[in-house]
């Protein structure tokens, strides 16, 4: 069911269930927003286990490194 005919069918109903609807709705995104910084903490954590003590490669490091690996899956 697409957004305008959802719409229309909720004006159909009587003030109270519309009520209803819209307390559903709200413990809906209350539910989903609780677990957002859950996610937000597990994603932080995981940053932290990628962290190395050695510098970022350069752009010539990274291209040296691509290139020894197709060196070494084509030239076997």
């Amino acid at each position: 069911m697409l957004l305008p005919e959802l719409k229309a069918e909720i004006m159909k109903l009587p003030p109270g269930d519309r009520l209803a609807l819209v307390a559903a709705i709200v413990e809906s995104l209350q539910d989903s927003l609780t677990s957002i910084p859950e996610r937000s903490n597990a994603i932080h954590r995981m940053r932290g286990l990628l962290k190395t003590d050695q510098p970022t490669p350069t752009d010539q490091d990274v291209a040296a490194i691509l290139e020894t690996r197709r060196l070494e899956k084509y030239l076997p």
